[in-house]
C-alpha cells in the first residue's frame, strides 16, 4: 500500500522539555510531591545557589565543570531547564577547552530569568 504524503496531516511534535517559562511548575510539583511549603524552600535554596554558582563560575576557577555540574543537577531537580541546558554546555565547553564566553553569558542569562520567576512564585505563596 503506497503511502501519500500529501494526504497526511502532520502534527507539531510537543517539546521535549515543557516550555512553560523558566520554571517547570508541573516538574516542581511532582518533584516536592504537591507540598507548597517544600516547592517554596527548594525554590529559594535554588535561586541563592545559582547566584552563587554562576557568580563562582565567571571566574573559571579549576573546579568550574564541577561547579556547572552541580548547577545543572540543582536547575533539573526543580525544574528550571532553561539553566540546566545553560549548564550543560557549559560544562562541556570546560572539559573540551572551547571558548566559553557565550556559553557563560547565556548561563548568565538563564539564571537572571529563573531568578524571577522564582521570586514571582514567592511572592504569589
Amino acid at each position: 500500500m503506497p503511502l501519500h504524503v500529501e494526504r497526511i496531516a502532520w502534527m507539531p511534535s510537543p517539546p521535549l522539555v515543557p516550555d512553560d517559562g523558566p520554571i517547570d511548575i508541573a516538574h516542581l510539583q511532582r518533584m516536592t510531591l504537591g507540598d507548597a511549603g517544600l516547592e517554596r524552600e527548594v525554590l529559594a535554596m535554588f535561586s541563592a545557589q545559582a547566584v552563587h554558582l554562576a557568580g563562582a563560575l565567571a571566574g573559571l576557577p579549576a573546579d568550574a565543570a564541577a561547579l556547572a555540574h552541580t548547577l545543572k543537577g540543582s536547575a533539573c531537580a526543580i525544574g528550571a531547564f532553561g539553566v540546566a541546558e545553560a549548564a550543560a554546555r557549559l560544562e562541556t565547553l570546560i572539559k573540551s577547552g572551547g571558548d566559553r564566553s557565550e556559553a557563560l553569558a547565556e548561563l548568565d542569562d538563564a539564571v537572571a530569568q529563573a531568578r524571577l520567576a522564582v521570586d514571582a512564585i514567592l511572592r504569589r505563596s
